[in-house]
């Protein structure tokens, strides 16, 4: 089978012969950006993906081999213990996660429902912690896992109040048929963001699963967002679950300007949102009267 390769955002060019220790760490971050899901990936997967020299990608697959960032099992490689260990020691010394966690937990006790806590990085919402039992599964996210932001309820509720990601974009790619196709129908959904303090996804992300989101920050800012998710059967899109999510949210800010200094808003610096085909006119419109805020 012939793989595409990936328009990765933000590649840089790299020359064969890069020997400087700036260009060496450029090579090996394309390298492990490559490992961007589940699964693994052959050598020549990682070529493809890379662009880099066969005899290059293979030097450094088995020094990362003996460092432990990867794992070779045959002929395939994956993410490493090292890099697990690395990315537990990031979550937990992380002071937004921490200030969360017990809140988390209790809105979950609370709805049964999966719960998220999520941040921005650029285009894309990532997943710091999911909390969830037995409805989990059929939610399609883990933690450290990425997904366009504006299929998403909590991309939508950090979009709210970074508008100028959508600058010069107009068709937005689509995940499901329910997926808002373009920032003219984006922009108003997150008009009522601003407005109600909460974020809906019906079927934009996930076929059949539905979550409520609220954004995380001082007045008029958003650095992070909590979210409810389950099966659309079991999800209610007004105060019913928007109440408790909000003052989730409310409270995790509290916590966190407990702090000695402030969370950074995102992880890189603000890039465009992936631009995609222009929403079908088959898609089930965003302003329904079915999609309801409090």
């Amino acid at each position: 089978m012939t793989e595409t390769p990936t328009p990765w955002e933000g590649t840089m060019t790299i020359t064969a012969d890069s020997a400087t220790p700036s260009a060496v760490i450029d090579r090996v971050s394309l390298l492990l950006d490559a490992f961007d899901g589940p699964g693994r990936l052959t050598l020549a997967q990682l070529v493809r993906r890379t662009g880099l020299p066969r005899s290059s990608v293979h030097r450094m697959l088995e020094r990362l081999v003996q460092l432990r960032w990867l794992r070779r099992d045959g002929r395939d490689y994956e993410l490493g213990t090292r890099l697990v260990e690395l990315g537990s020691l990031a979550v937990h010394q992380d002071r937004l996660h921490a200030a969360a966690l017990p809140m988390l937990y209790e809105l979950h006790r609370a709805t049964g429902l999966v719960v998220h806590l999520s941040i921005l990085d650029g285009a894309d919402v990532v997943y710091l912690e999911k909390i969830s039992a037995g409805i989990g599964v059929a939610v399609a996210t883990r933690i450290g896992g990425r997904q366009p932001a504006h299929c998403t309820a909590s991309g939508k509720a950090i979009l709210a109040y970074r508008a100028q990601i959508l600058d010069g974009c107009t068709a937005l790619a689509r995940k499901t048929r329910y997926s808002i196709g373009s920032a003219a129908q984006l922009r108003p959904e997150l008009d009522k963001v601003r407005g109600h303090g909460v974020a809906f996804d019906r079927e934009e992300l996930q076929q059949g699963i539905g979550c409520v989101a609220a954004p995380i920050g001082s007045i008029g800012d958003a650095v992070a967002a909590v979210s409810v998710c389950g099966p659309m059967t079991r999800m209610t899109f007004d105060q019913r679950l928007a109440a408790p999510v909000r003052m989730t949210a409310m409270g995790i800010w509290r916590n966190v300007e407990k702090g000695p200094s402030r969370v950074a808003p995102t992880l890189q610096p603000i890039r465009p949102l992936r631009c995609g085909p222009a929403a079908s006119s088959t898609g089930r419109e965003m302003n329904s009267p079915a999609l309801q805020y409090a």
